[in-house]
């Protein structure tokens, strides 16, 4: 049996791409053991995968008042409702490792509206799923609900920005048909 393609677009071979960009998938590759499929489906526009990897590094890497694991966490919660296959299942690894903690990320990759978190990430997943979902009915309310919970001007920024980015992210990933790695599944456990 085959395995299944990981896009319906092509997917170019590594030998194929720009020194910059191959030298950025094969750094990932001996970190992760592994090349993650959305570095190869995302390599087939080396423009666009430049831009994508910029921002992703900006929002997800930087330093900030939202910890890693929270940033997975939106990412996550907000890929689950976007029936995100390949970025629930990718950062759903990821949050795993980031948090220390299996069950949480499994919690927040199914509902986290019941998940063992606290009421902090709950208001910052609540307002994360409105940004992804309906931006257009965030309000001051919703500032202030995240002000209570010490969350700055910078970090709501965050917030709103990890949730925009991954909404496009994933909606690009289902339209590609993106396929997880079978590496991501066993990660963190």
């Amino acid at each position: 049996m085959s395995k299944p393609a990981i896009s319906r677009f092509p997917v170019p071979e590594l030998s194929e791409l720009p020194d910059d960009i191959r030298e950025r998938i094969v750094a990932v590759q001996e970190k992760s053991g592994f090349i993650p499929n959305v570095f190869l489906a995302l390599a087939h526009r080396p423009d666009e995968f430049r831009a994508f990897f910029a921002y992703h590094d900006a929002l997800m890497e930087r330093p900030s008042g939202l910890t890693k694991a929270e940033r997975e966490m939106i990412v996550v919660a907000t890929s689950n409702v976007n029936q995100c296959q390949y970025c629930v299942v990718a950062h759903g690894a990821i949050l795993r490792i980031r948090a220390k903690n299996p069950t949480i990320a499994d919690q927040v990759a199914i509902n986290y509206r019941k998940a063992d978190i606290t009421p902090r990430q709950m208001a910052m997943l609540d307002y994360a799923l409105k940004v992804s979902q309906r931006a257009y009915e965030v309000d001051e309310a919703d500032i202030a609900a995240l002000k209570e919970h010490d969350f700055t001007d910078s970090d709501i920024w965050d917030i709103a920005a990890v949730a925009a980015f991954f909404a496009m992210s994933n909606r690009l990933a289902n339209a590609m048909n993106m396929r997880a790695n079978d590496e991501f599944y066993a990660m963190g456990r």
